[in-house]
C-alpha cells in the first residue's frame, strides 16, 4: 500500500471566504455573497453574461451552489446559466454544493437537469465529495431523493465509503453501511475502507466498520501485503492497532467451536455463575450450618443462616429472570420489510417521529438496519440493538437494558446480602468452635486443618462479596444519576451528553429522588429530556 495519503482535489477558493467588506463588483461576487439585487442589476441593466466563467474558470452558478443560495441559483439557470457547466477539473456546481452540504441549492440544480452522476477528472461524483467533507445529510438527501449511486468507484477504485473511512467521518460511514455499501471492496491499491480508516487512525470509524462487517476485512491484505492492523501499527496509531489486533484475535480464537456448536458457543459464563451459586449454597448448608464437628446451631445463627439460604434462592430466581428476559431488544428492519421495500427508510428522515429520531446520525445501526432511539446501542455480543443499553454482562449471558435492569439490580443486591450474611455466619461458627484461641497463627492453622471446607467457602464468598458490592455501589450511583454504564464510558462520543458549552451534562438527571423512584416503580429510568438541544445535533 502506498504511503502517500489520499488528496482531496478542490480549489482553495471554494472554501476561503473573502472579508465582508470586499465590494460586490461582478456577477461572480454577487453570486458568492448572495447579493440578489446587484446580480439582477449586472444582468438586466449592464448585460453581464451568466454563461461564461471568470478568469479562474469558475461560473457564477458554482459560487451560488457552494454558499447555498437557491434563489440566486434558480435565477442564474433561468438567465442562461448552464446547470452542468464544468470548471478546470470538470467539477459541476453540484460538486461545489456537496462541499458545504448545500441541500437547498442542490435541489434547484437537480430539478433543473443537473446530472447527479457527473464525474470530474478524478472520477469524483457528488457522493464522493460529500463523503470527503463529511456532509452526511447532503449525501443522504441526494441518495434518497435522486437515487445517486452511493457505492460508485472513482478513478482509483475508491467508493464514498473509502473516503468517509479515511477522513474519519463515522456518521457518514454509518449511513453508507446502513445503505449496504460494499465494505469489502478493494481499490487499485488493494485497500478496503478499513485499510484507509486504519491509515488515518480514527478509532470510531474503525469500530463502526469492524462491528458492521464480517470480520474478514481484518485479514484482507493490500497489494503490498499489509493488513489494516499492520498499517495502523506502522503509522503509530497504537489505539487502532490494539483494537484491530484484539478483534482479529477474538475472531481467530475458535477453540470453543471444537467443543460447542450452535447457541452453546455463545452461552457465556452464565452456567459458571449458576454452578457457583448452587455450589456455595450447598457448601454453606453442609459445612457451615450442619457440620458435625461444629457446635450446635443457636437460634440466632439458625435464623441468619436460613435467611442467607433464602436470599440465595432469591438470587437464583433473579438470575434466571435476568438471563432469560428480553433486555429491551429493538425490532429489526426485517420486521418492517414491506414498508422498507416500498419507501426509503431515510427519506425525509428529519420528519420521522421525534420521539425516535433526534437528528443524530449515530442513531443509525448498520447491522440491524434501524433508526434506534437515543440511549440505545448495538451489542456486538448479542448482535442486537438494546434500548437504554447499560452493558453486556457475560455472567448472565445477556445484556442489561431497559427491561431487565431492575431485575439485574435486585440480583446484585441479593448477591451482596447473601455473601455478607453467609460470611458473617461462617466466621461466627468458626469462632464459636475455637474458644481457646490465644494467637492468630494457631487460629489460622487449626481452622485450615480442621475445617478446610469452611475455608474454601469463605475464600470464594469473600471474592463474590467484593465483586458484587463494587458492582452494586456503581449501579446504585448510576441509577441515582439516571445514567448508564455505557454513557459514562463513552460520554465524550455522545453529543446529547454535552451542554451548549461543550461540557458534560446529563439531560436525563431529574434529581436523585425522582431518578430512584422512576427506576424502582417503572423498572427503568425516564427518557424525557430536561433540555432540548438534541434536535440540533444533526450533522
Amino acid at each position: 500500500m502506498a504511503s502517500s495519503e489520499i488528496e482531496v482535489v478542490s480549489s482553495d477558493s471554494k472554501t476561503q471566504e473573502n472579508p465582508p467588506e470586499v465590494p460586490v463588483f461582478d456577477v461572480f461576487s454577487a453570486s458568492a455573497y448572495g447579493d440578489f439585487q446587484k446580480l439582477r442589476k449586472f444582468v438586466e441593466q449592464d448585460g453581464a453574461s451568466l454563461s461564461k466563467p471568470d478568469v479562474h474558470g469558475y461560473y457564477a452558478l458554482h459560487w451560488a451552489a457552494l454558499n447555498n443560495f437557491p434563489d440566486i441559483a434558480h435565477y442564474i439557470i433561468q438567465h442562461g446559466g448552464d446547470v452542468n457547466a464544468t470548471e478546470n477539473v470538470h467539477q459541476t456546481a453540484l460538486h461545489w454544493a456537496a462541499v458545504k452540504g448545500a441541500i437547498a441549492a442542490a435541489d434547484v440544480l437537480l430539478q433543473n437537469g443537473a446530472r447527479v452522476e457527473a464525474a470530474d477528472v478524478h472520477g469524483y461524483r457528488a457522493v464522493h465529495v460529500a463523503a470527503q467533507y463529511g456532509q452526511t445529510s447532503f449525501l443522504n438527501h441526494i441518495v434518497a431523493r435522486y437515487h445517486a449511486d452511493f457505492d460508485a468507484p472513482d478513478n482509483e477504485g475508491r467508493s464514498p465509503l473509502h473516503w468517509a473511512a479515511y477522513k474519519g467521518f463515522a456518521d457518514t460511514v454509518r449511513l453508507l453501511l446502513f445503505r449496504d455499501a460494499c465494505q469489502g471492496r478493494q481499490d487499485k491499491e488493494g485497500c478496503t475502507p478499513l485499510h484507509w480508516a486504519a491509515l488515518s487512525g480514527n478509532v470510531e470509524a474503525c469500530t463502526v466498520l469492524v462491528y458492521a462487517g464480517t470480520k474478514q476485512e481484518l485479514t484482507v491484505k493490500d497489494n503490498a501485503g499489509f493488513t489494516p492492523v499492520q498499517i495502523a501499527s506502522d503509522k503509530g496509531h497504537q489505539r487502532v492497532a490494539l483494537f484491530l489486533a484484539n478483534q482479529q484475535r477474538a475472531h481467530s480464537n475458535c477453540w470453543r467451536d471444537k467443543f460447542c456448536s450452535g447457541k452453546m458457543a455463545d452461552i457465556g459464563y452464565a452456567p459458571v455463575l449458576l454452578c457457583i451459586i448452587v455450589f456455595q449454597t450447598v457448601l454453606f448448608m453442609n459445612s457451615v450450618l450442619a457440620a458435625p464437628n461444629l457446635t450446635k446451631v443457636t437460634a440466632a445463627v439458625g435464623i441468619w443462616g436460613w435467611t442467607a439460604i433464602s436470599l440465595a434462592v432469591g438470587s437464583l430466581i433473579m438470575f434466571y429472570r435476568c438471563s432469560s428476559k428480553d433486555p429491551g431488544y429493538i425490532k429489526r428492519a426485517g420486521d418492517l420489510s414491506n414498508r422498507i421495500n416500498t419507501e426509503d427508510p431515510l427519506l425525509n428522515v428529519d420528519l420521522n417521529n421525534s420521539a425516535v429520531w433526534m437528528g443524530n446520525w449515530s442513531q443509525l445501526c448498520p447491522t440491524c438496519k434501524i433508526i434506534r432511539p437515543v440511549r440505545s446501542k448495538h451489542c456486538p455480543s448479542c448482535n442486537r440493538c438494546v434500548e437504554q443499553f447499560d452493558h453486556h454482562c457475560p455472567w448472565i449471558s445477556n445484556c442489561v437494558g431497559k427491561r431487565n435492569k431492575r431485575d439485574f439490580f435486585i440480583l446484585i443486591c441479593l448477591g451482596t446480602l447473601t455473601s455478607l450474611i453467609s460470611t458473617a455466619v461462617a466466621v461466627q461458627r468458626i469462632w464459636g468452635a475455637l474458644p481457646g484461641l490465644r494467637t492468630e497463627e494457631s487460629w489460622i492453622r487449626r481452622v485450615v486443618v480442621q475445617y478446610p471446607s469452611i475455608v474454601a467457602f469463605l475464600l470464594v464468598d469473600v471474592i463474590i462479596l467484593i465483586a458484587v458490592t463494587t458492582l452494586t455501589t456503581a449501579q446504585a450511583t448510576q441509577i441515582a444519576r439516571n445514567i448508564t454504564t455505557n454513557e459514562l464510558a463513552n460520554a465524550i462520543r455522545y453529543g446529547y451528553l454535552r451542554g451548549p458549552d461543550g461540557r458534560f451534562r446529563n439531560p436525563y438527571n431529574h434529581g436523585c429522588r425522582k431518578n430512584c423512584s422512576d427506576f424502582l416503580i417503572q423498572g427503568h429510568t425516564d427518557d424525557e429530556m430536561a433540555w432540548p438541544p438534541l434536535q440540533q445535533v444533526a450533522s
